[in-house]
């Protein structure tokens, strides 16, 4: 069975493909992304298998 690790993480508007684009590299798939705690900026929700 498939055990999952999870990261929250800040994007800026600018740099938004860049940032998921590094994530990804290290294994990361984006979930979803949401606003923010504050109503503006957003998150993304990220998911990656763990190592056993």
């Amino acid at each position: 069975m498939t055990t999952w690790e999870y990261a929250t993480v800040p994007l800026i508007v600018h740099a938004t493909k860049q940032i998921l684009d590094q994530w990804g590299e290290d294994g990361w798939e984006l979930v979803q992304v949401v606003l923010g705690p504050d109503g503006t900026n957003l998150v993304a929700y990220l998911k990656r298998p763990k190592e056993q």
